[in-house]
């Protein structure tokens, strides 16, 4: 109850001094809009390009992957990890 009766008191307190001091807010929205794109426009880009970096990273895993990959290799040192594990199980 408390939280909304400080919220309807601080909306209308917001709306008298908006009212009150419309000029400063017109000039402080000037002021502020511009450094807001300013730096939204450098966010943007930033995560842009780290998105790109990460495109492109994965494009030369995926290629590298497909170049390495020997099936019979891992089915046989899978195979032997598995009669390890038996032999470890054994033991105990």
């Amino acid at each position: 109850m408390a939280a909304l009766i400080g919220g309807l008191v601080s909306l209308i307190l917001g709306i008298i001094g908006i009212i009150i001091w419309w000029g400063y807010f017109v000039k402080a929205l000037a002021a502020g809009i511009p450094i807001l794109l300013i730096l939204g426009g450098a966010l943007a880009t930033y995560l842009g390009i780290e998105e790109w970096k990460d495109k492109r990273n994965a494009k030369n895993l995926e290629e590298k992957d497909s170049e390495n990959i020997d099936t019979d290799k891992l089915k046989e040192e899978v195979a032997g990890l598995k009669k390890e594990v038996e032999d470890l199980k054994k033991e105990d």
